[in-house]
């Protein structure tokens, strides 16, 4: 009778697994499935190669990078760089348990083989575990004699261990041979049994299965686990979030460039263009690189420029950014207002020349080229059709390899990027693959930001993270928007009544777990011309209700019904929106109405004027300057003022801000303006943001960003600190 799985197994089984889970210094991960591709209709053609002068091929959809196709009579688990060949006839069968990654079974079940991972012990030789281990699989046997006890050249040449018995096992004579060797955090072990005369009879298939046992580097998707930074990532359904003409996110400065960009030192430095002249503090004249190239090696010349920047304002394209960043330009409120067919201010003086002439001298405006709507985009990829963003020809430090939808987006390193090459050359986003921190703490992705509901735990000093997570203040001001056109909030005592009745520190020790700085203003702390002692419209209910009953609806049971706008999904309600309302019926007695907006189009119908009396919004700076703030969301004409508050005092104070050459009294404009900003209650500043976020020791170069910008490209990977954590 052969003998049943499960009876053989039962007692080696669990006392290898029970051995490996004592014996292991940290908790296994959850090993990364296999991806298996699903195969494109068609094969795509690779990227062409770069030459000065020719036809410039539009890229195709952004799909080489596939994962390679199973390989037959090999089991092999790229995420954990574990591989074997099994004998024909042969067959490979799962198993749930994560630590056990599959079964190898002979034909007529006669011979059983298990692969199963584990941590290595620190500061422990492989035929020390090793021998640990075989005294835990074969606890329990009777008469057992060793017959092997030694190393093994395994298949690519790295040294294993291999140890072979003979016993009694529930009145079975067993054989079995256990193979161990280790790649890096990692130990593979192959536990392999069968009746005695079956395993002699297969002796030389098992041979050839255990010296098969290869370990090596990870891979994920295909690609060097110690070359590819793993990150978790989202996907939008609205096409707009993708456009650097439209997205209302930050700019994508590893897929596009611009003429200027940050460093990692968040200083201005050129990018696509290699220096810049300033004539009478209006006129830039920008001198672009020869050697930028297009993803598909054409060349960067300055009627890309003036393209891509008149696109961006013009009518059709329906910008909600371009005059907020371009503005400044000569000509660029008539092209978005439709007045003009072309930016008058755009002159190109050659191929690589560009002259930009502003309306005033301004002391930000090279900040705001390093904006989204400022990077430039081929004509000839636009052109392709709407769905032209799923393989864009941009020219930043990456290019686009694969695109997955809602699985995995892969970039890979730009060979004809003009700047310093990065220094990783893979970055993978894995869409909506779960929970952060759980795939952080798997090691499936590399960093991840903390939630408010993680972070006691990881700032506690016995957590193994701890030491892991960075935090800082970011440039970020949470805010509920009162749309002033509209009852009751036309009226400003019903604005500060309703901020009155608003208890921040009870919002951020509750609701955010104590996390986050209540918002008194605008500006958040950091900022050049933040005021730490503003006199802000703190709780105060009783004068909360005093104001309202002052106001022109008299009170509580006047006003009319009102609408809160939220980005949300159904009818769940986030703890912010919850906080509001109990708040408002217990300060005010007033009941609010909820409108959750799809997330994917909220800021659309926003800034369409499609949302309640109120709504919720934030900030996050794009450069340091307080005009990003005061003067872009509060000028009475300003693009991103979706509430229309006005008022003509604030307006006079920014705009001379905006021209005045003394940093002091520029500063001083702002803090006036942003008192006046309070007093009038147009927002209800909520919190100024706190940034946590935890990042794998072997990142190199990661530090903190204080607003949005992608800091990957400075970014390297400790190979040798990644394989041994």
């Amino acid at each position: 009778m052969k003998p049943s799985l499960n009876r053989l197994t039962c007692a080696v089984l669990l006392a290898a697994l029970t051995l490996t889970a004592c014996r292991s210094t940290q908790a296994l991960p959850t090993l990364v499935p296999t991806f298996t591709p699903r195969p494109p209709t068609d094969t795509p053609a690779p990227l062409p190669t770069a030459t000065a002068t020719g036809v410039f091929a539009p890229l195709p959809t952004a799909t080489p990078l596939l994962s390679a196709t199973p390989e037959p009579g090999a089991y092999t688990n790229p995420a954990l760089g574990v591989r074997l060949r099994y004998p024909d006839g042969w067959r490979l069968q799962p198993d749930e348990r994560t630590d056990v990654l599959t079964w190898v079974i002979s034909p007529q079940d006669e011979v059983f083989a298990l692969l199963f991972v584990s941590a290595r012990p620190a500061d422990e030789s492989l035929q020390t575990t090793a021998l640990a281990m075989w005294e835990g699989v074969s606890d329990g046997m009777t008469d057992l004699t060793l017959l092997k006890n030694e190393p093994l050249i395994l298949g690519d040449g790295r040294m294993g261990w291999t140890t072979l018995g003979i016993g009694l096992q529930d009145q079975t004579r067993l054989k079995l041979s256990l193979t161990t060797t280790s790649f890096g955090r990692y130990l593979f072990s192959l536990l392999t049994f069968a009746e005695a005369s079956a395993y002699d009879g297969r002796a030389a298939e098992i041979n050839t299965l255990l010296a098969s046992l290869q370990a090596g580097p990870p891979e994920v998707h295909g690609l060097p686990r110690d070359q590819t930074l793993v990150l978790a990532g989202g996907e939008s359904t609205n096409p707009r979030d993708y456009d650097p003409a439209t997205t209302q996110s930050g700019p994508d400065n590893l897929l596009y460039s611009g003429l200027v960009a940050f460093d990692a030192n968040l200083n201005v430095v050129p990018d696509l263009a290699a220096s810049w002249d300033v004539v009478d503090g209006t006129r830039y004249v920008f001198h672009l690189r020869p050697t930028a190239r297009f993803h598909n090696g054409r060349p960067i010349t300055a009627r890309d420029v003036v393209y891509s920047w008149e696109r961006a304002a013009a009518p059709d394209t329906a910008s909600d950014t371009v005059l907020t960043y371009l503005g400044d330009i000569v000509g660029v409120p008539d092209r978005r207002a439709g007045r003009a067919d072309r930016i008058t201010g755009l002159s190109i003086l050659d191929d690589y020349t560009l002259a930009v002439t502003i309306d005033a001298p301004k002391p930000y405006f090279l900040l705001k080229l390093t904006s989204a709507p400022a990077l430039i985009v081929d004509r000839a990829n636009v052109d392709a059709g709407p769905d032209w963003y799923r393989a864009p020809n941009g020219s930043g430090p990456y290019r686009l390899a694969r695109w997955d939808s809602f699985q995995v987006m892969i970039l890979e390193r730009n060979p004809l990027y003009y700047g310093p090459a990065p220094a990783i050359p893979y970055v993978v986003f894995e869409l909506y693959a779960g929970y952060g921190l759980r795939l952080y703490e798997t090691g499936a992705i590399d960093l991840t930001s903390v939630s408010a509901f993680d972070l006691p735990r990881l700032t506690d000093p016995d957590e193994p993270m701890h030491a892991e997570l960075r935090q800082g203040p970011t440039l970020c001001t949470d805010f509920l928007v009162f749309d002033v056109t509209q009852p009751p909030f036309d009226d400003a005592r019903v604005r500060q009544a309703f901020t009155l009745a608003f208890d921040r520190q009870t919002y951020v020790d509750v609701v955010l777990n104590g996390i986050g700085v209540p918002a008194r203003g605008l500006f958040p702390p950091g900022l050049p011309g933040y005021t730490p002692g503003l006199r802000g419209l703190d709780y105060d209910p009783e004068r909360a209700r005093q104001l309202l009953a002052e106001s022109t609806y008299g009170g509580a049971a006047g006003l009319p019904p009102i609408t809160l706008t939220t980005a949300g999904l159904g009818s769940d309600l986030g703890g912010l929106v919850t906080a509001l309302a109990e708040m408002w019926q217990r300060e005010l007695g007033v009941t609010l109405t909820v409108e959750n907006l799809e997330p994917d189009r909220y800021a659309d119908e926003i800034t369409a004027g499609r949302h309640g009396q109120l709504f919720e919004w934030g900030w996050c700076a794009d450069y340091p300057d307080p005009e990003n703030f005061a003067d872009v969301l509060l000028h009475s004409g300003a693009e991103q003022n979706f509430g229309h508050y006005a008022n003509a005092a604030v307006d006079a104070w920014l705009e001379q801000a905006r021209v005045e050459p003394d940093v002091a009294q520029r500063l001083a404009l702002y803090q006036q303006a942003e008192q006046q900003i309070v007093d009038d209650a147009p927002l209800l500043f909520l919190t100024h943001g706190q940034s946590f976020v935890l990042v794998k020791p072997y990142i190199q170069g990661y530090r903190l960003s204080p607003f949005n910008v992608s800091l990957v490209p400075f970014l390297s990977l400790d190979g040798g600190r990644l394989a041994n954590p």
